[in-house]
C-alpha cells in the first residue's frame, strides 16, 4: 500500500448478526480471570472502507476475546466484510502467520498448522486460501497466558500467573526463562501484572507490567499509574508512571506501545525517557499490529470493576468502545473501524495475517480434522516395503 492510498473513514455499515455467535461475560466478572460466557448474537459495524483497505493490503486479522471465549477472523470476500467467529476457551496470545498458528488459551497452547488442500473441502471452496489445523497442544495450566511471540525457534510465553517470562519442552508445564528484578520468587500470584512482550532481532527486548511490586496482586493498589517497561537485557526500567502498559512493539525502527489506561496508541522516546501520544482512541487499547503505515489496534470497552476503576479512561469517556481501529502511525489519524456493538466487549490479541485474504480455521470439525493428513515428501517416496524397519 502506498502512502497516499491511506484514505478518511466512510460512514459505518452495520454487519448482520453472525450464524456463529460471539458470547458476553457478566458485567462483574474479573477482567484478568473470566466467567465463563453465555450465549449472544454478535452484531457489528464498520466504516465502509474497511473491506477495501484489507483487500488493498492483500491482509487478514486474527482477533481475540477472552471475556467471549472467541477467535475472531476478520475477512474480506467480494467486497464484503466477514466477521468469522471459532470458540476457544478464554483465548488471549496469539502468534500467526501465512504457515501457523499459535494460541494460548486458559489451559494449554494451541499449535495450528496451515494445510491449504483443505481448502477445496470448504464451502464456498474457490474462496479460502488458507485453512489452519490443530498439529499439537501444550498443557501449561492456568498460567494466565498474555502475550506470546516467536523469537527465532521458540515460542516465548509471557507467563502472567508466574511473573515471568517463559518457554515450553516436551516435560514441564513450562519453563522460566526470565523474571522482572523486582520478583523476588517464581510463585502463582500475579506479582506484578506482567502482560506485553516485544521481540527484536529474534529475542525478548521489551516488557510491560503494571507495577514494580513482588506481592500477591500487588500491581492493584496503582493500577492508574503504577505501569512500566522494561529492557529484558538489563532488567532496567526504561519507563514508569504509565497507565496499564500494553502490547510493546518494534515496527520501522521505533518502539510503539499502548497505554491503556488512557485508550492511547503512543512512541517511545528512549533517549528522552518518555512516551509521545499518537492519538487517543474512544476504548482500552490493548493488542497492536502493523502493515504499511497503518496500525491495526484492538479497543475494549472495559467494564466497571475494581480492575478498571479510576483510569484516566474512565474518567474521559463515560461510554467506551470495543473493536478494531486503524490508525496512520504518521498523523495519529483514524482511517477505518470495525466495531462490535453486542457481545464481544473486550479485545486482547490483534494479528494481521499478510498474504491470507481469506482463511479458516478448523478445530473442531471431526469429518475434516480426522481425514486431513500431512506427510513428508520423502516418505512418499521412499518408504520401506518391507518389514525390518
Amino acid at each position: 500500500m502506498t502512502e497516499e492510498s491511506v484514505v478518511d473513514p466512510a460512514p459505518p455499515q452495520e454487519q448482520a448478526p453472525a450464524a456463529d455467535a460471539a458470547a458476553a461475560a457478566p458485567p462483574e466478572a474479573a477482567a484478568d480471570k473470566p466467567a465463563e460466557p453465555a450465549e449472544e448474537p454478535l452484531r457489528s459495524v464498520h466504516t465502509g472502507n474497511f473491506p477495501g483497505l484489507l483487500n488493498q493490503l492483500g491482509i487478514s486479522l486474527l482477533v481475540t476475546t477472552y471475556q467471549a471465549g472467541k477467535l475472531i477472523v476478520v475477512r474480506t470476500q467480494e467486497g464484503k466484510l466477514n466477521t468469522h467467529f471459532r470458540t476457544f476457551q478464554q483465548p488471549m496470545g496469539l502468534a500467526a502467520n501465512q504457515h501457523r498458528i499459535c494460541l494460548g488459551t486458559k489451559y494449554n497452547v494451541i499449535d495450528l498448522r496451515n494445510q491449504p488442500d483443505v481448502c477445496k473441502k470448504l464451502d464456498p471452496p474457490d474462496a479460502h486460501d488458507a485453512c489452519y489445523l490443530p498439529r499439537a497442544a501444550h498443557f501449561t495450566g492456568d498460567i494466565r497466558i498474555h502475550e506470546i511471540a516467536w523469537g527465532g525457534n521458540e515460542l516465548w510465553i509471557v507467563n502472567t500467573r508466574f511473573s515471568c517470562l517463559c518457554t515450553l519442552d516436551h516435560e514441564h508445564s513450562f519453563v522460566p526463562r526470565w523474571r522482572p528484578p523486582f520478583v523476588t520468587a517464581l510463585s502463582p500470584e500475579d506479582r506484578c501484572h506482567l502482560n506485553g512482550l516485544a521481540i527484536v532481532d529474534g529475542r525478548p527486548k521489551y516488557v510491560t507490567c503494571l507495577g514494580e511490586t513482588d506481592t500477591a496482586g500487588g500491581w492493584r493498589q496503582n493500577k492508574r499509574d503504577g505501569g512500566m517497561l522494561l529492557n529484558v537485557d538489563t532488567g532496567k526500567i526504561l519507563l514508569r508512571g504509565l497507565s496499564m502498559p500494553h502490547s510493546p512493539r518494534k515496527y520501522n525502527d521505533k518502539l510503539w506501545l499502548l497505554e491503556s489506561g488512557e485508550g492511547s496508541l503512543a512512541r517511545v522516546n528512549l533517549q528522552a525517557g518518555k512516551l509521545e501520544t499518537v492519538t487517543k482512541l474512544p476504548g482500552f487499547t490493548r493488542g497492536l499490529d502493523f502493515c504499511g503505515p497503518l496500525a491495526f489496534i484492538g479497543l475494549s470497552q472495559v467494564r466497571e470493576t475494581a480492575t478498571f476503576s479510576g483510569l484516566p479512561l474512565t474518567d474521559r469517556l463515560e461510554e467506551r468502545t470495543c473493536g478494531v481501529w486503524v490508525v496512520d502511525l504518521r498523523d495519529g489519524r483514524t482511517v477505518a473501524f470495525l466495531r462490535f456493538e453486542a457481545a464481544v466487549q473486550e479485545i486482547f490479541a490483534v494479528q494481521v495475517l499478510h498474504g491470507v485474504r481469506y482463511p479458516d480455521i478448523i478445530h473442531d470439525n471431526e469429518e475434516l480434522v480426522g481425514n486431513s493428513f500431512v506427510l513428508p515428501t520423502a516418505a512418499l517416496r521412499d518408504v520401506p516395503r518391507h518389514k525390518n524397519l
